[in-house]
């Protein structure tokens, strides 16, 4: 298992799905993680699961990403109560499915605010701090959809496309501040966010856990090394 030996990690997005697992599994590896969603009942629960009753390994903290001011406050309380920030998991994510000529504004708003917005909102947060400290880690959860195209996903596509074009220019304007800019680029993931889950229907499907496991791959990587962007497929998925 990674060692990350109090290393503190910001995760968006953590109190379900791909999130919860990075979360928990940042911890088990000894790190420390504040877990921000919107719904403040969730990020209490998130939290206290995470601690397991015992110290403060976990905060969490009540974050819209679609708005700046929460996104700015999101990164300062975790400084404030940590000291520092190693690492930002932008996982947070929304999908809104129909035709551009269906597609109602709210929609629109909701899938570019969370899935593009928030990302931008989040690391200016964060880069300052990272870059007073000389180091620092931002993880991006992308999707396969970030560069395959379909029916009914221009919202989708387009702010997954956007996270991509958007990790690749910051990562070279921060890695010579020490800051590392990776993306990771999912497929099919059993998660809530298709639908519901089941333990038959979605056994083809990736794990969140394995995510997981390569969040923390990441995260112990020699400085010397950036492995900027990674795609992730389920190894086999439903014959067509």
């Amino acid at each position: 298992m990674a060692d990350l030996d109090g290393m503190v990690v910001v995760v968006t997005g953590a109190t379900r799905g791909i999130g919860r697992s990075i979360a928990r599994a940042i911890v088990q590896a000894g790190g420390r993680v504040t877990a921000a969603a919107r719904s403040a009942p969730d990020v209490e629960h998130a939290a206290a699961e995470l601690n397991g009753g015992s110290g403060e390994r976990a905060i969490g903290v009540v974050c819209d990403v679609t708005r700046a001011d929460d996104c700015a406050h999101l990164i300062d309380e975790t400084v404030q109560r940590f000291g520092r920030i190693d690492g930002l998991i932008n996982n947070a994510g929304v999908g809104r499915f129909a035709n551009v000529g269906d597609m109602d504004l709210a929609d629109w708003r909701a899938v570019i605010g969370t899935n593009l917005d928030g990302v931008f909102y989040c690391c200016r947060a964060a880069i300052p701090h990272m870059r007073r400290a000389g180091s620092g880690w931002i993880i991006n959860i992308g999707s396969l959809a970030g560069k395959n195209a379909f029916p009914g996903g221009a919202a989708y596509n387009a702010s997954k496309f956007g996270v991509i074009g958007f990790s690749e220019a910051m990562m070279q304007e921060v890695r010579h501040d020490g800051i590392r800019v990776s993306y990771i680029m999912p497929g099919s993931v059993a998660t809530e966010f298709g639908g519901p889950t089941g333990a038959t229907k979605d056994a083809w499907k990736i794990h969140p856990d394995d995510i997981a496991d390569i969040v923390l791959g990441l995260l112990v990587t020699p400085s010397r090394t950036l492995p900027s962007r990674i795609e992730v497929r389920p190894s086999r998925p439903p014959k067509k």
